[in-house]
């Protein structure tokens, strides 16, 4: 993803120099394109209709700042209000006497009044058209989407590349939703699993705007229904076998101080049993991991101690997954994906289930197994300072 951003920025501020070598049908035909790189859309103070906003690439002010020359801002915003995804789309074209061009969009933020009231409609557009991109950000936006397209990041110029590399960077913290928009389309057909995006909001400080990554939305059907923090966000990605990276603090076995440790490896397997009726959902992570950071002067070299926080980081990992499923039966949405789960080893059991799995998935039991360890204690095995008796 990081390595296609930056030919997309080559690309960009290439293409005022192609028009000036090309033939002049090229020149035409380049020049009637308007490069979409990020699309919002929210609520609009109308009923039932939408105001979408189209964030469109200036490919001149980027080749001008590159070569040294005055800066210009390198995207413009256009918006307009309608009925559908489909009209609005049609109506900026005819406005800007360019073509909306798709295949270079980066993000898809939808607002949060808007995504509570439904977005099939519009998500029909992308599923369907030929031009947009699946393996694309489907946000969510606290506030107005608009307001996210608006934000002029610090240091890349395009503020829906900012937003996508904001998020390909939360991978080491596995504290936000993977998915995009083919993922959460392949959700929102599936019979039981719940689709989920991730959640962003702007930060207001000193005067300046700043974007950050507040967890994960939640969504029955396709409608907006609540939300994950970070912490439970990463409960939910344990169970989904997505987590890649990050960091769990823990207790020292003694002083109680906090123990830094780094994620290094993880696997999940799930498993469906069916006792008496009653479906047990069997989540068992095996997961491997390094001390990254003391703040006591223990020596946490014995077996015993190692041991010792290797339980407490099991066990956190287990309230992280169990603090998930828990805000997950609240919603009664089956963002883990357990029905399929259930279809796949009990598939006659499953056809009496799948009609009223809304009224089975809030009574399941999850029985969550970690299996923690840590490889390794970085250069040093010892604190700088040690307890002495």
């Amino acid at each position: 993803m990081k390595s296609r951003k930056y030919l997309i920025v080559i690309f960009l501020m290439c293409t005022p120099l192609i028009l000036n070598i090309t033939g002049c049908w090229n020149q035409r035909e380049l020049n009637s394109l308007a490069i979409v790189m990020g699309l919002g859309i929210d609520k609009a103070q109308e009923p039932n209709q939408i105001q979408v906003t189209a964030q469109i690439a200036n490919p001149k002010a980027l080749k001008s700042s590159s070569l040294g020359g005055p800066d210009s801002q390198a995207f413009w915003n256009i918006q307009n209000t309608g009925d559908t995804l489909f009209s609005i789309l049609r109506d900026f074209t005819h406005e800007s006497n360019r073509k909306l061009y798709f295949p270079h969009i980066q993000v898809l933020i939808l607002g949060r009044d808007y995504a509570e009231e439904g977005i099939q409609k519009e998500l029909d557009f992308f599923a369907r058209d030929h031009e947009t991109r699946l393996n694309i950000w489907l946000v969510v936006s606290e506030g107005n989407a608009r307001d996210v397209l608006n934000i002029k990041p610090v240091i890349d110029r395009i503020p829906a590349i900012n937003i996508s590399k904001l998020l390909d960077d939360q991978d080491p913290n596995s504290q936000t939703s993977t998915s995009q928009l083919n993922d959460f389309l392949s959700d929102l057909i599936s019979p039981t699993t719940a689709p989920t995006a991730p959640l962003v909001e702007i930060i207001r400080k000193g005067g300046n705007e700043s974007l950050q990554v507040k967890g994960t939305a939640v969504f029955k059907g396709d409608k907006l229904v609540g939300e994950l923090n970070k912490y439970e966000t990463r409960g939910l990605l344990w169970a989904r076998d997505e987590v890649k990276s990050g960091i769990i603090d823990v207790e020292c076995p003694e002083c109680g101080s906090k123990v830094s440790l780094e994620i290094i490896d993880s696997k999940t397997k799930v498993s469906a049993e069916i006792v008496d009726n009653q479906v047990i959902m069997k989540v068992y992570i095996q997961e491997k991991g390094a001390l990254a950071a003391q703040y006591c002067a223990e020596n946490l070299r014995t077996k015993e101690k190692v041991a010792a926080i290797e339980r407490n980081k099991a066990a956190a990992i287990q309230d992280e997954v169990l603090a998930a499923f828990k805000k997950a039966q609240e919603l009664n949405a089956d963002i883990f994906g357990f029905g399929e789960v259930v279809r796949k080893k009990h598939l006659k059991e499953w056809k009496n289930m799948q009609e009223h799995w809304d009224e089975i998935f809030p009574e399941i039991i999850v029985e969550v197994t970690v299996d923690a360890s840590i490889e390794r204690s970085g250069r040093i095995h010892y604190p700088p300072v040690t307890d002495k008796e």
